[in-house]
C-alpha cells in the first residue's frame, strides 16, 4: 500500500472503530460513520452502490426484529456483506438461533445466512471490549498490508474470533486470514468470503495515470 495513503487512513480506522466501539457496546448492528469517511469508502468498496445500501437496509431491518426475538435472552451482531449476511453473538437455545437464521433469509435481498450464533449467556462487557479491540487492530494490519486492500474487507470479531468478509480473490483472501491470525488475541480466523477471479480483481485497480 502507498505509505502516504497509510498515512492517513490508519486514522480513519482508528477514529471508525471508536465509533463503531460505542455503538456495539450499546446496541447490535454499528452503522456510525463520518459522511467524509462514508464517502471515501464506498467509492472504493467492489459492491455496487445499491447493494451497499441493501446491506444497510438489511441491518437496520434485522436490527429492528431482535427486540421480539431474542430480547435480553442474548447477544446478536449482524453483519451484511453484498446482501450475505452474518449472525454472530449468543442465544439462549437452538430453537432462538434457527428463528433468527429464518427471520434474516426471508428479509428481501438476503442471498444466504451464515449462522455462527452460539448457545450461551450474552458476552459480557469487557469481551466486547476486548473484540472491538481486535477489530480495529486487525483492520489497521491490514492497512499496512500490501498487495491487498484494506477497504475490500469487513472485520467481525466475536469471543475472539475473527470472521472477515468481503469480495477478494483466493490470493486475496488467504493473506488477509494470515494477517488476521498474527494479530495478539485472535483465537480463530473464519473466512466468510464471496471469491471473485484475478481478472475480475483487475478491473477495480486504478487506471495509470497519464
Amino acid at each position: 500500500m502507498n505509505k502516504n495513503r497509510a498515512v492517513w487512513v490508519r486514522p480513519v480506522l482508528m477514529a471508525v472503530a471508536g465509533a463503531t466501539l460505542l455503538t456495539s457496546l450499546s446496541g447490535c448492528v454499528g452503522l456510525v460513520v463520518g459522511g467524509a469517511v462514508a464517502g471515501t469508502v464506498a467509492a472504493s468498496d467492489r459492491r455496487t452502490f445499491g447493494a451497499q445500501t441493501e446491506d444497510k437496509a438489511i441491518a437496520v431491518k434485522t436490527e429492528l426484529k431482535l427486540p421480539n426475538l431474542v430480547g435480553d435472552a442474548g447477544h446478536v451482531n449482524v453483519a451484511s456483506f453484498n446482501r450475505r449476511v452474518l449472525l454472530t453473538g449468543e442465544v439462549r437455545d437452538q430453537a432462538m438461533k434457527d428463528q433468527l437464521e429464518s427471520e434474516v433469509r426471508a428479509i428481501e435481498g438476503v442471498l444466504s445466512v451464515t449462522n455462527e450464533l452460539e448457545i450461551a449467556g450474552p458476552a459480557s462487557y469487557t469481551s466486547r471490549s476486548n473484540d472491538a479491540l481486535i477489530t480495529t487492530k486487525v483492520k489497521a494490519s491490514l492497512v499496512d498490508a500490501k498487495d491487498i486492500s484494506a477497504n475490500s474487507f469487513k472485520v467481525v470479531t466475536e469471543r475472539g474470533n475473527v470472521y472477515l468478509m468481503g469480495r477478494v480473490t483466493q490470493r486475496e483472501g488467504a493473506q488477509a486470514a494470515e494477517i488476521a491470525r498474527g494479530v495478539g488475541g485472535v483465537a480463530k480466523v473464519v473466512k466468510v468470503f464471496e471469491y471473485i477471479s484475478e481478472d475480475e480483481w483487475k478491473q477495480y485497480q486504478p487506471k495509470p495515470q497519464g
